[in-house]
């Protein structure tokens, strides 16, 4: 009777979805920002969503898995070992789609410095560089800020809190994570970078640009109505 309940009224209590509302008091402002480079990007210059995927694990399967096969998905076992870990400091470049990638040990601020002297190699010098970055404290620090002041050409545009699904490079650390990451093993972080590595020059090989189609104003509507439910949800 309940399932008959459930079905007849499209209720699937078994599901769920996350979701967070930033409570940045400049995200109207951070927003527009960052939506107008998506989708009016500046002349002569290049817009780079960038971050880094921290704490990647080396996970190597204790059996070997079973290739898939018709009628029968692949498997791997739930146990694992870890061999360590990586982090992938990753720039994606909104034109056309290719990705500036490199594997460092830690993430701190010299590794990001080391990550912006790297975009700063990889892109011709004549264009401005417009980065799309999250609020890590990283990304702010002192001896960053004083880097990017000797380097005019790149200028920081910052998401608001809670909000990493403006930063499209989000998108594709989720692909290479189901994609590969996911479905390996790892005997070693050298291999784990490897395969990372290989995965970036394949990407590259045939980029493929991720456009943004939502509009500020839409985004704000939306925003508004969740609002306005959290607000009726929390007076009853």
């Amino acid at each position: 009777m309940v399932h008959r309940v459930w079905k007849a009224n499209n209720l699937k209590p078994h599901l769920s979805r996350t979701f967070k509302l930033s409570n940045d008091p400049r995200f109207v402002e951070k927003m527009i920002d960052v939506v107008g480079l998506y989708l009016d990007p500046p002349e002569h210059a290049l817009v780079l969503c960038v971050d880094e995927k921290s704490q990647i694990q080396a996970l190597d399967r204790t059996q070997p898995g079973l290739p898939i096969k018709k009628g029968r998905c692949g498997t791997m076992t739930h146990d694992y070992v870890r061999n360590g870990t990586t982090t992938l400091f990753a720039a994606l470049e909104m034109a056309e789609g290719t990705l500036i990638g490199t594997c460092m040990q830690r993430h701190r601020h010299q590794e990001w410095i080391k990550f912006l002297q790297l975009i700063d190699e990889q892109t011709p010098a004549d264009l401005d560089l417009h980065l799309i970055a999250d609020n890590y404290r990283t990304h702010k620090h002192p001896k960053v800020q004083r880097w990017l002041a000797k380097h005019p050409r790149f200028h920081i545009h910052f998401i608001p809190t809670s909000s990493s699904w403006l930063n499209l490079v989000e998108r594709w650390f989720r692909e290479i994570t189901d994609k590969r990451i996911r479905r390996e093993s790892f005997s070693s972080v050298e291999r784990l970078i490897a395969t990372i590595m290989d995965y970036i020059a394949q990407h590259n090989d045939n980029p493929q640009p991720l456009v943004w189609i939502a509009k500020a104003e839409d985004i704000l509507a939306k925003v508004r109505r969740a609002r306005a439910v959290l607000d009726k949800i929390s007076s009853d």
